[in-house]
C-alpha cells in the first residue's frame, strides 16, 4: 500500500509537470514547485536544465520554481547558487526575476537575491546531490559523498517537499501537515510572513561575497528583540521591547509584516480568548537582510529592481551606534567621522581608511600590567550603555569603576554610566573587547556617562649617567721636576697598563668561559656539557642540520628536549648570545620555548621543548603534490604564526624582527600548534626606531625588497610572512625548480595572475579542499598580497593581520599588484646573491 501510495504520488507529480508546460508553452517542464520521495538532484548544468549565469557574476541551477500568480517578476526558486569561482557552491533559496517561468538575466534588476541556505559555511562543488531519500530526508551531500547537511527527518513519515508561495521550502506528510521548514531555520533574511521566535536568530554574512556567519545576530528574547556583536560576554546594541501583557508562558515572537518588523506576543484581553495581531498583506515583494555591518535593511521590488527602503533598527540616532562603523577604537562623530581616541597612544589601522579602526601604539600586555593606565576620553561613550544586564558593577562609584578595570588584566576600558542610588555612583561596564566609540549628542540623555580606555605605558629606562672623566691636564710639567719624579710617574703607567691587559686577558677567559651569560637578565636554566652529553647519548639522534649547527633529540627526566649544538663557533657565537638574550625573556604560546643553554669554553648548546611533529615544511612540501593538512589546520597554522610575530613586534618592550620567517623555522606541536623557532637572526628595534640598519640576513626566496637598502623594520618578516602564507596555501616552494621556467618563482606568478584577474590559477582548484573553502582561500591570498608589498609602509602591523585572520577586519582592497624586486626574484644558485647573505641558525626540521 505505501509504495502504491508513492507511485501515486509521482505520477501525480509528473503529471502536473506536463500540465504546467502545456498549458505554459514557454516554461521548463521541471519549473514545478514540489518533489516526491527517492528524488536526487545533480549538480550539474547538464542534468539540471534550469541552470543560468547572470551579469553579476551570479549563476543558478534551480531545482524548484513557485512562480509568481501573474506569470511575471520575482518568484521563490531553490537549488544549487554559486557563490564564488572555482565551483563553490550552496544550496538556497533565492528570488529570481522570471517570466512565464524562464529568468530574465539580461539586466541589473534581474540578479538572484538570496534569502535562506543551508550550508553556508560550507559550499560544496560541481556534481554534488541534493536527496529526498525514501525515508524522507532530504541531505546534500559533497561529490565524494560527504554529508554537508541533512534536515534529520528520516522518523517523521515526510511524504514530499514544496515550496511555498512565500518562499518556505517545507517537508510534508501525507495529511500535507509540515513536519520541516526553511522557516525555522532562518540565516540572515527574512521574507514576508516569516517570524523569530524566541531562541531563533539571524546572523549577518562576513561579506556581500562570503556567506560565512559573521559576528553579527539578531535574536528574540522573552522581553523583545536584541542585536549583538559577538565577543565575551556578547555586547547588545540594539533592543526592542514589548508593552503588553504575556498570556501565560507563551512564547514572545517577531514577525515580518508589510514594509516592518513588529514584536508580537499572545496576549489577554478581559473576558476574551488569547489573541495575535494579524498581518497586513504587501503591496510588492519584499524581504529584509540583517547584513555585515549590523543594520536591518528592508528592501522592496519595483520596475526598477530591487532597492533599499529603510533600516529597520532604530538605532537613535545615528550610525555611530553601530559596534563597528569606526572599527576596533576608533571614535565615531557625527554618524560618518571616524578618529582615534589619542593620537598618544593610538594610530589608524590604515592612515587611508579611517573606518578600519585604530590600534595601541603600544599593545596590552598583561606581562606588564604594572604599567597599564587609564585614557580618559572627554565627551565620547560606548553603545553598550543601552544593556544594563550586563554591566559588571551596579551603584559603584566612578573611581570603583575605574580600579576594577586596571585589576583585572582582560578588562581594556571601564564605561561609567551615572544614576545610581546615590549622586555619584552609577553602572560600570568592564569590556573584554573594544569596538567604535561614539561622540556624545546632546539629544541622548543617558548618555551621562564617561569613558576610560586602558593604554599601556612605555617604561622609560633610567638616563645612563654620563661617565666622569678625571679633569684634564692642563698645566705643562715644569722642566725643574726632577728626573726621578718623571721615572716613578712612568713606572705608575706601566703598572696601570699592566693591570689593564690581564683584566682584558681575564674578561675574555670568562667571556669564554660563559661567565659574562650570566649577567644576561632572566635567563633560563643553564646545563653543563656533561649533562647535555648524557641527555642526548652522545649526540646519537640528530633530528636536522642548519646553517651553524645540528640539532639532537635529548631527554632530561621525563621530559624531550631538542639540543641544538652550534659547531661553527666563528660564526655562530654573536647569533648565539642574540638567541638566548631574546628568547630567553619572552613568553609566548606560539614561541617555541628556550627551557635552558650551555656554554662551556668552546661548547655552545641550546635546549629547546620538544616538537614532536617537526617543522612545517615537512608538511606543506609533499612530494606527490598531494595536500597533508587540511584547509582548517593550515589556516590554523598560518593564524598561529600571526599570533607568534605579533607578540614579537608589538607586545614586547622592545620590537624583535624575526628576520628568517620561513616554513623550517616553524615548528608543529603533536595538536599541530604552529610556533616561531629560531632566533639566532633576530633584531632588537627601539620603539623610537622608524628603521635600522643592519647586513643582509636571513634566507633567499623569504627576503623584502627593502633589504637592498640594509634600512629595515620588522616588516620585514611581515614580507616573509605573505610569502609562508603562499606556500601554505599553494603546497609548494617559492622558489621551486621542478615547476616549469615560467612558474619556478611563485610570488611572481601570484603577481602575474592577479594582474591577469586569474587570482585562483596559482592554487589547486582540483583540490576538493580547496573547493569547499574557496571563499576563504581567495582571502587568504589576498592577505598575502597585502603582507608583500613592495611599499613596507603599506604592509598590515601583524596585530592587524591576527584580526583580519581571525575575521573582525577586512583585507585591504587598494593595493598594488608589484610584489617582487629583480634581486629578490633571483635564485638562491646565484653564487652571487648567495654571498650576500649569512646562512640562516639551525633549521630544526624532522620530526621530533
Amino acid at each position: 500500500m505505501r509504495l502504491l501510495r508513492r507511485r501515486c504520488l509521482s505520477l501525480l507529480a509528473i503529471a502536473s509537470c506536463f500540465l504546467l508546460s502545456f498549458l505554459r508553452p514557454h516554461a521548463n517542464p521541471c519549473d514545478y514547485p514540489t518533489a516526491g520521495l527517492s528524488t536526487v538532484w545533480t549538480n550539474n548544468p547538464s542534468i539540471l536544465r534550469q541552470s543560468v549565469a547572470f551579469p553579476d557574476g551570479a549563476s543558478v541551477r534551480a531545482i524548484l520554481l513557485r512562480i509568481d500568480p501573474s506569470g511575471f517578476g520575482p518568484s521563490f526558486a531553490c537549488g544549487f547558487f554559486r557563490v564564488a569561482s572555482c565551483d563553490a557552491f550552496v544550496f538556497s533559496i533565492f528570488i529570481v526575476h522570471s517570466h512565464d517561468g524562464s529568468f530574465i538575466t539580461n539586466s541589473a534588476i534581474a540578479s538572484p537575491q538570496v534569502v535562506w541556505t543551508a550550508n553556508r559555511d560550507r559550499p560544496v562543488g560541481d556534481n554534488a546531490t541534493l536527496q529526498l531519500t525514501e525515508t524522507g530526508d532530504l541531505v546534500l551531500r559533497d561529490v565524494d559523498d560527504t554529508l554537508v547537511w541533512s534536515t534529520n527527518t528520516s522518523n517523521k513519515h515526510a511524504a514530499g517537499l514544496n515550496l511555498t508561495e512565500a518562499g518556505n521550502l517545507l517537508l510534508f506528510d501525507r495529511a500535507n501537515a509540515s513536519v520541516w521548514q526553511s522557516f525555522d531555520h532562518p540565516t540572515d533574511t527574512l521574507v514576508i510572513g516569516q517570524s523569530l521566535s524566541e531562541g531563533m536568530r539571524l546572523t549577518a554574512d562576513v561579506s556581500a561575497a562570503n556567506y560565512t556567519r559573521s559576528r553579527f545576530y539578531l535574536t528574540v528574547f522573552p522581553d523583545g528583540l536584541r542585536a549583538y556583536v559577538d565577543s565575551d560576554p556578547p555586547q547588545l546594541y540594539y533592543r526592542k521591547g514589548i508593552t503588553t501583557v504575556k498570556a501565560g508562558s507563551k512564547p514572545t515572537y517577531v514577525t515580518f509584516t508589510n514594509g516592518s518588523l513588529s514584536v508580537f506576543v499572545s496576549f489577554k484581553q478581559p473576558g476574551k480568548p488569547d489573541i495575535t495581531i494579524p498581518l497586513t498583506p504587501a503591496e510588492s515583494a519584499q524581504y529584509m537582510r540583517f547584513e555585515s555591518d549590523g543594520h536591518l535593511r528592508l528592501y522592496d521590488w519595483s520596475a526598477a529592481g530591487w532597492r533599499m527602503v529603510k533600516d529597520l533598527l532604530e538605532v537613535y540616532p545615528d550610525d555611530c551606534a553601530y559596534p563597528t562603523v569606526c572599527g576596533d577604537y576608533g571614535v565615531c562623530t557625527k554618524g560618518k567621522q571616524c578618529s582615534c581616541p589619542s593620537t598618544d597612544y593610538f594610530r589608524q589601522v590604515n592612515d587611508r581608511e579611517a573606518k578600519l579602526g585604530c590600534e595601541p601604539l603600544t599593545p596590552l600586555s598583561c606581562e606588564f600590567s604594572h604599567d597599564h593606565d587609564l585614557l580618559t576620553l572627554n565627551n565620547v561613550s560606548y553603545f553598550n550603555y543601552i544593556d544594563t544586564d550586563a554591566t559588571a558593577f551596579r551603584s559603584i562609584s566612578e573611581e570603583s569603576c575605574r580600579t576594577a578595570c586596571l585589576r583585572n588584566c582582560s578588562c581594556k576600558a571601564a564605561f561609567f554610566q551615572f544614576g545610581g542610588g546615590n549622586a555619584s555612583d552609577g553602572n560600570c561596564f568592564l569590556p573584554s573587547e573594544i569596538f567604535s566609540l561614539q561622540t556624545n549628542q546632546l539629544a541622548i540623555s543617558y548618555y551621562s556617562s564617561s569613558a576610560h580606555v586602558k593604554v599601556q605605558r612605555i617604561p622609560l629606562s633610567p638616563a645612563s649617567a654620563p661617565a666622569k672623566s678625571p679633569p684634564p691636564i692642563t698645566k705643562d710639567i715644569d722642566a725643574g721636576v726632577p728626573v726621578v719624579v718623571i721615572l716613578g710617574v712612568g713606572v705608575s703607567l706601566a703598572f696601570v697598563i699592566i693591570v689593564i691587559v690581564f683584566g682584558v686577558r681575564r674578561w675574555k677567559r670568562a667571556e669564554e668561559d660563559g661567565e659574562l651569560f650570566d649577567l644576561v637578565p632572566g635567563m633560563p636554566k643553564r646545563f653543563s656539557y656533561k649533562e647535555l652529553k648524557e641527555a642526548t647519548g652522545n649526540f646519537s639522534k640528530k633530528l636536522g642540520e642548519g646553517g651553524f649547527g645540528s640539532v639532537f633529540e635529548g631527554k632530561i627526566g621525563d621530559e624531550k628536549i631538542a639540543v641544538k649544538r652550534l659547531d661553527w663557533i666563528g660564526q655562530g657565537k654573536k647569533e648565539f648570545l642574540a638567541e638566548v638574550e631574546t628568547i630567553g625573556s619572552i613568553h609566548h604560546l606560539n614561541l617555541v620555548k628556550l627551557v635552558g643553554f650551555c656554554v662551556e669554553r668552546t661548547h655552545r648548546l641550546l635546549v629547546y621543548e620538544f616538537m614532536c611533529n617537526g617543522s612545517l615544511d615537512k608538511w606543506i612540501f609533499s612530494a606527490n603534490r598531494t595536500p597533508v593538512l587540511d584547509w582548517h589546520t593550515r589556516r590554523k597554522i598560518i593564524l598561529d604564526i600571526a599570533r607568534g610575530l605579533s607578540y614579537l613586534h608589538e607586545e614586547c618592550r622592545q620590537k624583535i624582527a624575526h628576520l628568517d620567517i620561513k616554513p623550517q623555522n616553524i615548528l608543529l606541536d603533536k595538536k599541530l600548534n604552529a610556533k616561531v623557532s629560531d632566533f639566532g637572526l633576530s633584531k632588537l628595534i627601539d620603539r623610537d626606531q622608524s628603521q635600522v640598519m643592519t647586513r643582509i640576513r636571513g634566507t633567499p626566496g623569504y627576503l623584502a625588497p627593502e633589504w637592498l637598502t640594509l634600512k629595515i623594520t620588522e616588516k620585514v618578516d611581515i614580507y616573509s610572512f605573505g610569502v609562508v602564507i603562499m606556500e601554505i596555501v599553494c603546497g609548494r616552494k617559492n622558489l621551486d625548480y621542478s615547476q616549469p621556467e615560467e612558474s619556478v618563482h611563485l610570488i611572481s606568478l601570484l603577481q602575474e595572475k592577479v594582474k591577469a584577474n586569474r587570482l585562483l590559477d596559482v592554487v589547486d582548484c582540483y583540490d576538493d579542499d580547496i573547493k569547499l573553502n574557496e571563499g576563504e582561500v581567495i582571502e587568504m591570498i589576498k592577505l598575502a598580497m597585502w603582507c608583500l608589498q613592495i611599499d613596507s609602509s603599506v604592509r598590515p602591523p601583524m596585530s592587524t593581520v591576527v584580526r583580519v585572520l581571525e575575521g573582525t577586519v577586512g583585507v585591504e582592497t587598494s593595493l598594488a599588484y608589484n610584489f617582487v624586486a629583480t634581486s629578490t626574484a633571483m635564485s638562491s644558485k646565484d653564487d652571487t646573491l648567495d654571498s650576500l647573505f649569512v646562512p640562516s641558525a639551525s633549521v630544526l626540521s624532522g620530526p621530533r
